[in-house]
């Protein structure tokens, strides 16, 4: 049986660089990424991405047919009920896949590492074992998330304020990593959650 660990977070707060700061502790750790799993299934040629163009038209989609996933979220954060129809497809569909994904990886791995984004908009903490929440300040965020994707500062506060509040991540936290800090210190934090982890999974196991 794996011993799962929930990473989450807002949106640009480091999730996948802390993740990947873990996995590189040990060969036995395993990510599972809601990120990474989302473009797999809706690659071109996926029933998933076909719908999604029958849906909002070609206009989502780069000239060489793979999905824009900067021009979808644009799409979706202006208009509620795009988003919401965008949900009903794809996290059924990302739940399934990540079950798979987990159930392959379960029996060869010391804990698997879950990074979903969306774990408590989507009431799925029953289906990890602990909970890791990655925190940083909303001006860092913003930052991050104008730099990215290039959009103006109000329309990241947008997307920001569709997510769950900071509190009520931390509401449901087993451990916070604080993302503002200088990398060293976060890495030697997450060395030490590493060995913490192993010792909780060897209890639970």
């Amino acid at each position: 049986m794996s011993y799962i660990i929930a990473l989450t977070g807002g949106i640009c707060s480091g999730k996948s660089v802390i993740a990947k700061k873990f996995a590189n502790l040990s060969k036995k750790i395993s990510v599972v990424d809601a990120d990474i799993i989302s473009r797999k299934v809706t690659q071109p040629g996926t029933i998933a991405l076909h719908t999604i163009v029958k849906y909002f038209g070609s206009c989502i989609l780069f000239p060489n047919g793979s999905l824009n996933r900067s021009m979808l979220r644009k799409i979706i954060f202006s208009n509620p009920k795009d988003k919401e129809w965008l949900e009903k497809l794809l996290h059924p569909i990302i739940r399934i896949e990540t079950q798979k994904t987990i159930n392959t990886l379960s029996n060869q791995s010391s804990y698997i590492l879950w990074v979903t984004p969306l774990l408590i908009e989507n009431n799925l903490q029953k289906h990890a074992n602990h909970i890791l929440v990655i925190d940083a300040h909303i001006d860092i965020q913003l930052t991050r998330i104008i730099n990215r994707d290039k959009i103006s500062k109000q329309y990241a506060k947008k997307i920001l304020l569709s997510q769950v509040s900071r509190q009520n991540r931390f509401d449901f936290a087993d451990d916070v990593i604080e993302n503002n800090k200088n990398l060293d210190e976060i890495t030697q934090y997450i060395s030490a959650l590493h060995q913490y982890y192993l010792k909780i999974k060897t209890n639970n196991s």
